[in-house]
């Protein structure tokens, strides 16, 4: 079991039996080092006994660890922050002692950037010898999540380093931290379980790594750094990506010899990026599929070279490419600014082209029509190819030319919509401004119609005739299966111990899809009577199910029950047909926390919010408008409100990206819950959700 970093005193000793277990994945040249060490600090006892025990190998494994850390321990230094943000990605940050190490002699110091992430007013780094500085952020680098400070100090000790090639999987390795009063770091020992993870950029360790040595050293036996500890995930990305893993056998260091390589352009205060080329990817297999150009986003480096849909990548800089993984690990660990040659297959030919990738992309931004499609056909006739108008939305492109309830739209230029989530496709990948010619059949009567499209308006549109659902059953749907609960119940998921009520329509028919609304009530209140009140006639009109997850306390819900609302999402997703584009979250106060990071995390499941009077948000930016995952949101709050100057920023950074929002202000007494109007709207708004 490896040393647990929490730990302070004495380290824990592995098993003899895992210590030969272990020595057995080293290379000779490995093993002569670890001899080496071991016969050092033999040298100053008397050898042991032949048929030596367990016991007295375990004392000279700890004494190799020992030396290691006494190696390294003048160059590992102890950071405190003060001030700054109380919570980061839903994670409180407080202001606990950090660590970092000394990369030079005149007081250069590299950290893990999450230990910055709360941007504190002030930062003191403690040295080996009790001396205490304050220091400077120089730069961050955002791609291998490191910081570079800088103190007033000169005659410092460097953390010593192994080369690149030295490094192997099954090496011993020992993080390092300073942050508890004690004259040596804390020390958690494990091996190097694998290179080149995170996408080419990461060392993994089954140390055990947490908050306590992120910007340590991770070292080998004989004390030289082989990398510097930080959190990272290979599907998130963020300053806190990956904390959630701590302590769990599975950490990551980033390289030293890579950190190094990028200190120079630290030192003159520049911050670098992960560079950007501006695809998207076809959704299949990361091993086993070819990366196949699904969108090319305008203003790209990918735009500008020429690269278009339905290109296969085959070549990043003379290195082939086979799957889409490949492309990961070749594009994961290049900086913004990175000189680039692509090749790709276009139509059996290759075409080389060389990019420059860039640090930001322009803000996606999607067209925009302006029509409600009818959601699902129920007979043969409606089966035919082509999208069927159910409303056309005032005010809209769609309106201005002239399109009318019951027109089906059987051409956009060259693409033939099959149905209305292929529509909203194609219009998705054209931008505002865009003019497009439309082919629609009008009661039997072709013609052309000439449209230039919108953006996504920030209003909800009046006039929404409510959902027409046929009883099940007609028009040779399927008759409702007897389990198939409606009405109002209570169900407890056993493997979260959390309960939740949902409703269904008495006459829900699983021949049409249904909105589903997820409502997560305030701390002290589930308000499920007023819900139901508010809700029953709005859903039966807007064709909605819905669910109401209960948090365990009464002081309301915390970020880990994120996994029982998302499991119980999933549950209703299963069991009832439900329309993807329509699934949202409604909150009221303080559970908007919980709800922007459910939508912040889960975009592929949730696609909108409606919120009420928020009173938290997530400190973290929001993600990044993303074309094949559109999110809308609606806030309302009154003006009188202590949050509505918190509400109108997040608003105007959410425009600022380009996603469509919606602000209804009021002008009140800062009520408790909206009134009739404001929910019918939010109905409305939910009802439009799959709008094109």
């Amino acid at each position: 079991m490896p040393i647990d970093a929490h730990e302070r005193g004495t380290p824990a000793i592995r098993p003899h039996a895992a210590v030969a277990a272990r020595a057995g994945r080293h290379d000779t040249g490995h093993a002569s080092r670890y001899v080496s060490v071991f016969t050092a600090l033999l040298l100053g006892a008397a050898a042991p006994a032949a048929g030596a025990d367990a016991q007295s190998l375990a004392r000279l494994e700890e004494a190799a660890f020992r030396q290691a850390a006494a190696i390294a321990a003048p160059s590992v230094v102890r950071i405190d922050t003060v001030g700054g943000l109380d919570r980061v990605s839903g994670t409180a940050t407080g202001t606990a002692p950090t660590t970092g190490i000394l990369v030079s002699a005149d007081g250069y110091v590299l950290s893990s950037l999450a230990n910055f992430a709360a941007r504190p007013t002030s930062i003191l780094v403690e040295l080996p010898d009790g001396r205490r500085f304050p220091a400077k952020q120089i730069a961050s680098d955002h791609l291998r999540m490191l910081a570079l400070l800088k103190i007033g100090a000169g005659g410092l000790t460097p953390i010593q380093t192994t080369d690149r090639a030295d490094v192997r999987v099954g090496e011993w390795c020992i993080a390092l931290g300073r942050t508890y009063a004690t004259p040596t770091p804390s020390v958690s020992v494990g091996i190097v379980s694998a290179l080149q993870r995170i996408w080419g950029k990461a060392i993994q360790t089954d140390a055990n790594l947490s908050p306590v040595n992120y910007g340590g050293a991770l070292v080998d036996i004989e004390g030289r750094a082989i990398g510097i500890v930080v959190p990272l995930s290979p599907n998130a990305s963020g300053n806190m990506a990956g904390v959630e893993w701590y302590d769990s056998g599975i950490g990551f260091a980033i390289p030293i010899q890579d950190a190094f390589e990028s200190f120079e352009r630290l030192k003159d205060g520049d911050d670098l990026h992960r560079g950007l080329l501006g695809i998207t990817l076809r959704r299949t297999d990361l091993y086993s599929s070819r990366p196949v150009i699904d969108r090319v986003r305008y203003g790209s480096p990918a735009e500008n070279a020429g690269l278009r849909r339905e290109d296969t990548i085959v070549a990043v800089d003379g290195s082939d490419i086979k799957h889409t993984a490949e492309l990961r690990h070749a594009l994961g660990n290049k900086y913004a600014g990175v000189d680039l040659t692509v090749v790709v297959e276009r139509e059996g030919d290759r075409i080389e082209r060389k990019l420059t990738l860039v640090a930001e992309l322009p803000p996606y931004q999607s067209g925009y029509l302006g029509i409600l499609p009818k959601r699902r056909a129920l007979s043969a006739d409606e089966a035919r190819t082509g999208v069927v108008i159910r409303h056309v939305l005032p005010d809209s492109p769609a309106s201005r030319a002239k399109l009318e309830p019951g027109d089906r739209i059987l051409q956009l230029d060259e693409k033939q919509p099959e149905n209305h989530t292929a529509l909203l496709d194609i219009v998705g990948r054209r931008r505002p401004g865009t003019e497009i010619t439309l082919f629609v059949d009008s009661a039997g009567r072709r013609r052309t119609v000439t449209v230039t499209l919108d953006s996504l308006p920030t209003r909800v549109p009046s006039g929404v005739p409510p959902v027409t659902i046929p009883p099940p059953g007609e028009a040779a749907g399927t008759v409702v299966d007897d389990k198939t609960r409606t009405g109002r119940f209570t169900e407890l998921m056993e493997a979260h111990q959390h309960r939740f009520w949902a409703w269904i329509p008495d006459d829900y028919n699983p021949d049409h899809e249904y909105g589903l609304m997820v409502w997560l009530h305030p701390a002290g209140d589930t308000m499920e009577a007023a819900i139901l009140q508010d809700w029953e006639s709005i859903a039966e009109r807007r064709g909605l199910i819905i669910l109401g997850p209960h948090a365990h306390r009464p002081t309301g819900w915390t970020l880990n029950e994120a996994e029982f609302v998302k499991a119980a999402t999933e549950l209703l997703i299963e069991r009832y047909s439900i329309d993807a584009k329509r699934v949202f979250l409604h909150c009221l106060r303080d559970s908007s926390h919980l709800g922007l990071q459910l939508l912040w995390n889960n975009r592929q499941l949730y696609r909108g919010i409606a919120t009420a009077t928020p009173v938290r948000f997530p400190v973290t930016a929001p993600p990044e408008n993303r074309p094949e995952d559109r999110l809308q949101f609606y806030f309302t709050c009154d003006q009188q409100h202590s949050s509505f100057r918190f509400t109108r920023g997040l608003v105007n950074a959410l425009r600022g990206m380009k996603f469509p929002v919606v602000l209804t202000a009021g002008d009140g007494d800062a009520q408790a819950w909206p009134n009739s109007e404001v929910i019918e709207e939010i109905g409305r708004w939910a009802d439009s959700l799959d709008r094109i």
